[in-house]
């Protein structure tokens, strides 16, 4: 009995000192098990809904970044990527969403040039009555250039963008020729659909006035102070006076709804893109002179004009709207030319043997215009930088192209 409870050396050692047997591993799953393992509790759909979010939320985070604030006075400067107030060099904010009425006009699209360069995205709304597709063309497969909206700001704005709550900046251009009143209509009731708008979403707005509103002016050169001199039931007063609203309506928004607004009053400006027949001095001299026609002058000649170029204006259309000052400011070239003097420059540069022809005065044609732009050099830093002698030749450049496709 002893020898049934002895162990045997022959038997294999107790558990006690045995090592532990070796799990076994688990079967790897076939492409059948995580199948099926994605498709349980709707796992998929819970997969494809975060990438949908995600992707949605790097999209728009340019746009989810811009809060109330950065629309007030002392937020940061609107148009450039280094503010004033010691941000480091290089620092790029989010873009800003500007709409620019009159976009695909001669001024307007130089702005949007101007503005899609420096990284904010734009939206452009044209009737295109004075406008050209062409001008904008070259912006179609930019990201940054949003829509090209063919509709009229004397509509409601907001039913042709669904996002003008992201906009921060409105610019509005108006034609100056076309039918009376159509003129005033833009000028007046577009100008209080945008002030509306801007009022809304808390967006910056910029008028875009004239020199016109000094009409023929008694005081020369003209300062901002000046009041004006026009007449109120004249050929030209659905321009003038429509303008003169355009300004009183600006500056009550500001006054009583607190838009911020600023107001450029423009001078005679010339560049390409202008309308070959818009009726303006320096494109009908052109256009007349490259199809070997007689240029026209009105009256004696001798009225004065000054003319800027498109560059230097949106120089300072750029300089006013990251200032903290609303104006008006005048921007033009102080350089003053007679009507003759400026015949004489055109000739130099297209045609010596171009000829002139004199008609009849129109009526209520300003005899004098210069600007006085000691305000806009104190206050913006700015002043114009190119010469009727080396912008014109531009702008020829353009036109004669323009003229040969005809």
């Amino acid at each position: 009995m002893k020898q049934l409870h002895k162990s045997s050396p022959t038997h294999a050692p107790s558990s006690a000192h045995a090592p532990a047997p070796k799990a076994a591993k688990p079967a790897r799953p076939g492409p059948r098990s995580w199948i099926g393992y994605v498709l349980r509790e709707q796992r998929l759909l819970f997969v494809l809904l975060g990438a949908l979010i995600a992707s949605t939320f790097f999209l728009l985070r340019p746009y989810l970044s811009l809060s109330p604030s950065s629309h007030l006075p002392d937020a940061r400067p609107l148009f450039s990527f280094a503010a004033r107030s010691g941000v480091p060099a290089g620092f790029r904010p989010p873009p800003r969403r500007v709409v620019v009425t009159g976009g695909a006009g001669f001024v307007g699209s130089h702005l949007v040039d101007r503005l899609l360069e420096q990284g904010d995205s734009v939206i452009v709304v044209d009737n295109f009555f004075t406008g050209r597709k062409e001008n904008v063309a070259h912006h179609l497969r930019n990201p940054s250039y949003m829509h090209g909206y063919e509709g009229k700001v004397v509509a409601n704005f907001c039913s042709l963008c669904p996002f003008s709550i992201h906009i921060n900046v409105l610019c509005f251009f108006c034609l100056k020729f076309g039918l009376l009143n159509t003129l005033y209509k833009t000028n007046v009731m577009g100008t209080l659909n945008m002030l509306g708008l801007a009022k809304r979403i808390g967006a910056r707005f910029l008028l875009t006035s004239t020199s016109e509103v000094y009409g023929d002016p008694l005081e020369h050169p003209q300062k901002e102070s000046y009041w004006g001199h026009v007449n109120p039931i004249g050929v030209r007063s659905c321009y003038d006076e429509g303008k003169r609203t355009a300004e009183t309506l600006t500056m009550d928004y500001h006054r009583g709804g607190g838009v911020e607004v600023r107001i450029a009053r423009i001078f005679n400006t010339y560049g390409p893109r202008m309308c070959l027949d818009d009726g303006r001095v320096v494109s009908n001299f052109v256009a007349q002179a490259l199809r070997r026609q007689p240029m026209t002058v009105y009256g004696d000649g001798k009225q004065t004009r000054s003319f800027q170029y498109v560059s230097d204006l949106v120089a300072g259309l750029m300089a006013l709207m990251e200032s903290d000052h609303i104006g008006p400011f005048n921007l033009g070239n102080p350089g003053e030319f007679t009507m003759l003097e400026l015949a004489q420059v055109v000739k130099e540069t297209i045609d010596p043997m171009a000829t002139i022809e004199f008609k009849p005065n129109t009526a209520d044609d300003p005899h004098m215009r210069k600007p006085d732009i000691t305000k806009a050099k104190q206050l913006l830093h700015w002043e114009p930088k190119v010469s009727l002698k080396e912008g014109l030749p531009l702008m020829v450049k353009d036109f004669r192209q323009r003229i040969s496709d005809e």
